[in-house]
């Protein structure tokens, strides 16, 4: 069992490492006018998304859904837990958003700015700090 946990927190970890990295380089996508950058840009945001991203989502889904079945009874009737959930639906959901942008900037039709991107760069951050509150205060010390 705490291999499967092992390969959760590994996921999440590269996951995250997508979701602050990929809005970052639509920042400097957005903020270059030079084409032969941008067509860079394009190739690194793809490469991020579908070579990590993707799949690292993926993983975190499963083996979280795998730790979680151990104690399944615990998880369901816990308050915590159901915010959380609903905060990783909140983080697939960022996530897509983030194809979609990724498929605007690929095909050269994005109005979003820079300024735009920095804002957006800064949500996976509250949702990670949330929940990594809820998952270390559900019980009292």
């Amino acid at each position: 069992m705490l291999w499967v946990k092992a390969i959760h927190v590994i996921a999440v970890v590269c996951w995250f490492a997508m979701l602050f990295y990929l809005p970052r380089l639509f920042v400097y996508h957005t903020m270059s006018d030079n084409q032969a950058i941008k067509d860079q840009f394009k190739v690194m945001e793809r490469k991020l998304y579908r070579g990590i991203g993707t799949p690292s989502l993926w993983l975190t889904i499963i083996f979280g859904l795998w730790s979680v079945h151990y104690a399944w009874e615990y998880y369901v009737s816990s308050t915590w837990f159901w915010i959380k959930m609903a905060l990783v639906l909140t983080l697939v959901v960022y996530h897509h958003i983030c194809g979609y942008y990724l498929r605007q900037l690929s095909n050269d039709q994005c109005t979003k700015s820079h300024v735009f991107f920095r804002w957006f760069n800064e949500f996976p951050t509250i949702i990670l700090l949330a929940s990594v509150f809820l998952v270390v205060l559900k019980q009292p010390l």
